[in-house]
């Protein structure tokens, strides 16, 4: 949209009403939320970096639950569609780890004292999106108080099917014979590598070269959220080195804990065997 007026016409109103590019973005009340609390120079920049991420990890919740409705319906040209955006997204949110990056350790430590107990550990939006491909753990939900929303949207996920559910049932309904201990398995616990999901995944690459092409997206799905995990703990490392993170959480400890690890892992599996 450019700066113009659009006009539109409301259902059953009958008359055209003005919408400015300015109301339908709400950008009063979208410029209004970024309020530093130390006054810093630099704080403005780390507000605005962690408020796009959180807008990122809502399109790419959005995006990944059309993902699997589609696979319900077996639409697989608008899946790669899909995954395609998915990966580009994922993409821009790596580069903005080079504006961060712009920011010393000096910078940092400004205003680092008036986040007080916040850190990003925080973000239910990010571990919902770890629950919908898979990473799951009842310790996540301790972080939030029991009546919250944010506990509520990850009980809701850690409920519900993952995308590699939706990608066997797919495999079943075109015909594949994927293990019933597969298909049936309990959502709610993390997705465990299978013998027999993987002996279909080298028949689906030997002779279904449309489907193995949604299979490498998921690998480029998995790769790219690594590396975005990687750049990640390295910015947080050359920021504060081996202290405590934000209100005293472990820090770079524990992200580099959390490095290495697929959300796929059967399709790494079968790496060696294709």
């Amino acid at each position: 949209m450019d700066g113009s007026e659009h006009t539109l016409e409301p259902s059953g109103s009958g008359r055209p009403r003005s919408v400015t590019y300015a109301g339908y973005l709400r950008l009063d009340e979208l410029l209004s939320l970024q309020r530093p609390r130390a006054g810093e120079h630099d704080e403005t920049l780390f507000i605005v970096i962690h408020q796009v991420y959180e807008l990122w990890f809502k399109e790419l919740l959005h995006e990944l639950d059309y993902a699997c409705r589609l696979l319900g319906d077996g639409d697989l040209p608008q899946i790669l569609h899909t995954m395609k955006r998915v990966l580009t997204i994922l993409k821009v949110m790596v580069a903005q780890i080079d504006i961060l990056e712009t920011m010393t350790p000096r910078e940092f430590l400004t205003f680092r004292d008036r986040l007080d107990a916040a850190s990003g550990l925080e973000s239910f939006q990010f571990r919902e999106m770890e629950f919908l491909l898979g990473h799951k753990r009842d310790s996540v939900l301790e972080r939030y108080p029991e009546e919250s929303d944010a506990r509520v949207r990850l009980l809701r996920r850690m409920q519900a099917p993952t995308l590699w559910d939706a990608f066997l049932r797919y495999l079943s309904g075109e015909g594949y014979d994927v293990p019933a201990e597969a298909r049936e398995r309990d959502v709610t616990a993390p997705v465990e590598p299978s013998e027999g999901v993987q002996a279909v995944l080298l028949e689906v690459y030997r002779d279904a070269p449309i489907v193995w092409q949604l299979c490498e997206r998921l690998v480029d799905l998995d790769e790219g959220l690594q590396e975005w995990r990687y750049r990640h703990v390295k910015m947080v490392e050359r920021t504060i080195g081996a202290k405590q993170g934000t209100g005293g959480t472990p820090g770079v400890g524990y992200l580099k804990s959390t490095l290495g690890r697929p959300i796929f892992p059967d399709l790494w599996e079968i790496r060696s065997r294709l």
